[in-house]
């Protein structure tokens, strides 16, 4: 698919699904295909990645004081 500028900007959220979904996308500037629309390949997720690189301490398991209590409405 290719589409021009002006159509980009209004359609940029359809191109991008479109692009995620496989679909190539060009963008043309006077009717010239100047960028290709294409997704991010991230790397993938390692489960266990963040594993002992946080810490909860003591006071974590501690009662809310009364006035953080109520803030929430209890």
């Amino acid at each position: 698919m290719q589409v021009n500028v002006q159509d980009a900007k209004a359609q940029l959220s359809r191109l991008l699904d479109a692009a995620l979904l496989g679909e190539e996308v060009l963008i043309a500037k006077a009717g010239k295909p100047v960028v290709r629309l294409v997704p991010v390949a991230l790397p993938a997720r390692v489960p266990g990645a963040a594993k002992g690189k946080a810490k909860i301490g003591p006071a974590f398991f501690e009662p809310l004081p009364d006035t953080e209590l109520d803030a929430f409405g209890q």
